[in-house]
């Protein structure tokens, strides 16, 4: 009993252990999957309207128009500066300007101010003497829209952030599944193939045809 019985709890210690991380690493890969799945296929689908971008041509609206503001926001004789805050305020309250303040440019006799934001862009020029303003405002469609959030373009640090989580998701859905796979042994070897085989392909490729 003693010459078998210590190996054979062993081995049943093993396996009970490799039953255990198995069903752990199932029930991560299956749920991380879930709780990744609409990101996943965003970026899936944005990754292919950013590769061809040439179908969506012509989405593109650039409006222009004319206005003017109170000039005691801008700098005069009896005022120190520029009140910027009013200046862009008064921009996103009466024109609709939206997006990020990207810059705020100031000059001897004129100040511009530019917005940005995903498939967003608007810029005015400013006199300073006498308040009035022309506004150009560009709106590049739905399609530019999801392409710049791809990118993380002009997105703030909130988007920013939903991009890095979704990149640990996916290296955590790629490793999880590679664990798994080692514990399904009719598929290891036929799945650790195809995916040497992929990576493969993808390096012949990148040296074969790309400049």
């Amino acid at each position: 009993m003693s010459a078998f019985g210590v190996p054979a709890a062993a081995a049943h210690a093993r396996h009970a252990w490799r039953r255990r991380v198995a069903k752990l690493t199932r029930w991560l890969h299956v749920y991380g999957s879930m709780a990744s799945l609409a990101i996943v296929l965003f970026f899936s689908v944005t990754g292919l309207t950013l590769n061809h971008q040439e179908w969506f041509a012509g989405q593109s609206v650039t409006t222009e128009r004319r206005g003017a503001m109170n000039p005691a926001w801008l700098r005069t004789t009896d005022r120190p500066g520029i009140d910027k805050l009013q200046v862009v305020e008064f921009l996103r309250t009466s024109e609709g300007a939206r997006g990020a303040l990207a810059e705020f440019r100031i000059e001897d006799d004129q100040c511009e101010v530019v917005f940005k934001g995903p498939a967003y862009a608007a810029s005015a020029l400013v006199d300073r003497a006498t308040g009035r303003y022309g506004l150009t405002e560009s709106r590049m469609g739905f399609a530019a829209l999801i392409n710049d959030l791809h990118k993380g373009r002009d997105s703030g640090k909130a988007w920013a952030l939903v991009i890095d989580i979704s990149a640990v998701l996916l290296v955590f859905i790629s490793v999880t599944g590679l664990v798994l796979l080692y514990f399904i042994h009719k598929h290891r070897l036929a799945g650790a193939i195809v995916c040497i085989a992929g990576g493969a392909i993808s390096y012949l490729i990148y040296v074969a045809w790309v400049p």
